[in-house]
Parts: structure tokens; C-alpha cells; sequence
């Protein structure tokens, strides 16, 4: 069930991402168009580092603590944090209450911020109630779910919901969309054969729906599957959710040679 939509205008912290910030800015002005639309008041704290989960899936706690306190820290006085990300989301949602739950001080704060933190396209559904986007996408799109939107936030009919209302775009869904596709951040540098057999699985079921352009929520995930698609020689446009839902595809695709 959808959350209540706000009655004043939410004042949003976007949590850009380091990947977004360093190969896709696209995708966070798609986000704050979209946010815009929305009704929302959107800021971008320039305090805002990476979120901590590459440290924190190596097990050094003690620099994601760091990293994790200076981004509570960044977004303290906003309404919402909301990441076109849901691999970023659930770290601040999910991991940064429990990497403070000891913590008399950070605790409540981490819980604050869990509480305040969204992925961007549930956030747009769930808490302002959108139900559609006056973009246009003639193409046949099919949708990759990523694990941690997926599985940490729940984020699974929201793109579908708001994909459906784009013009001239036709969604096909993907077989096996809620597999992994073996980026799992640090897990394709720790475990790279595992990783590749993983994507060229994830390559040959995206080739086998037909479509012409692959979409999903993170871009770690785009990236590593684009890439995948890229050396096979497949011609599939690669693009991140927020750029379809915003009509701002006129950037090159992910993967693209620039």
C-alpha cells in the first residue's frame, strides 16, 4: 500500500552515488527532474561521499563507520534522502542502523536517516503517489530487478508501474529478472570466474527477450551487464530507469565508446 502523500513540499537530500557521480551524471539530473515533477524541493549536500558499502562488504568496519557518520552527518535536516540507486538505499536503510545499533549517540541517528532513505523510483510511487510520467520511449525495454532494491526495499512493480505509462514503449519481461547478474559490488573482483558465468548467463537471457534497450535501478549492475553485452557483440542499449522516466535519453547508452 502505497505511504501517504505528503501535504507540505518534501525537502529531498538526493544521494547522488559514486558511480553515478563519476560515469553517469545523467542519471542524477534524470533524478532531480523527476523529484522536480514529483512536487519536491530537491538539494544535493556537497558533503556527500561514497556511502561505505565497498568497505563494508570487506568487512572494514571501522573505515565504513567513518564514511557512514560524515553521510548522516550530510543529510540530517532533510524530509527524505532518496538514491537512484537501491544497492546505496539499502546501505543507508538497511546496514547503517545495525552498524550503529551499540552506539548511543549514532544509533538513533543511523535510525533516523534508515528511516528517511528511499530508492528513487519506490520513492516516487510510494511516497508521492506518482502513477505516471509524460516521457516517450519508442523502443521494446526489458527490466533488470537488482538484488538490493529488490530484496532490501522491496522496489519491483514501482519501475513497472511508471515504465507502463511511457509512450511508445513496449516492456518484455526478462527471464530470471530477479537472478543476480554477478557485479554484487567487491563479489566480481573477489569471485571474477563465478562472476562472468553469472553475467553471460544474464546476457543470453536479455538477447533471448528480443529487446532492444535493458533497464534496471543501479548502475553497478548496468555496467557490469553492458559491459557483458558489449563484448558478445550484442547491440542492446543499456540504460539507467531514471533516464527513461525523465525522457532524457540523449546521452550515449551505458557501455557506449564516448
Amino acid at each position: 500500500m502505497a505511504e501517504e502523500t505528503p501535504q507540505k513540499t518534501p525537502r529531498v537530500g538526493l544521494f547522488v552515488t559514486c558511480l553515478v557521480d563519476l560515469f553517469r551524471p545523467s542519471v542524477g539530473f534524470a533524478a532531480i527532474k523527476l523529484l522536480e515533477e514529483a512536487g519536491c524541493t530537491v538539494e544535493v549536500p556537497e558533503a556527500q561521499t561514497c556511502c561505505g558499502q565497498p568497505a563494508y562488504n570487506s568487512g572494514d568496519f571501522a573505515d565504513t563507520r567513518d564514511i557512514a557518520r560524515n553521510t548522516i552527518r550530510a543529510f540530517e535536516g532533510y524530509d527524505y534522502v532518496v538514491a537512484p540507486s537501491g544497492s546505496c538505499a539499502g546501505m543507508l536503510h538497511e546496514h547503517y542502523p545495525e552498524l550503529f545499533k551499540d552506539d548511543a549517540e549514532w544509533g538513533p541517528r543511523a535510525h533516523h536517516l534508515g528511516k528517511r532513505t528511499h530508492e528513487l523510483v519506490s520513492f516516487l510511487v510510494d511516497v508521492m503517489g506518482m502513477t505516471g510520467v509524460a516521457a516517450r520511449y519508442d523502443g521494446i525495454v526489458t527490466y533488470h530487478d537488482s538484488c538490493s532494491g529488490l530484496r532490501e526495499l522491496n522496489v519491483k512493480k514501482q519501475p513497472r508501474q511508471l515504465l507502463g505509462s511511457v509512450g511508445g514503449l513496449t516492456m518484455r519481461e526478462l527471464p530470471g529478472s530477479e537472478i543476480c547478474c554477478g557485479f554484487g559490488g567487491t563479489f566480481c573482483i573477489k569471485y571474477p570466474d563465478i562472476s562472468d558465468r553469472m553475467v553471460t548467463d544474464k546476457a543470453e537471457d536479455i538477447a533471448r527477450t528480443g529487446a532492444d534497450t535493458l533497464l534496471a535501478g543501479d548502475l553497478g549492475c548496468l555496467m557490469n551487464m553492458a559491459g557483458k553485452l558489449k563484448r558478445r557483440g550484442e547491440k542492446t542499449r543499456v540504460r539507467h530507469v531514471a533516464e527513461i522516466l525523465a525522457g532524457m535519453t540523449q546521452d550515449a547508452p551505458i557501455g557506449d565508446a564516448k
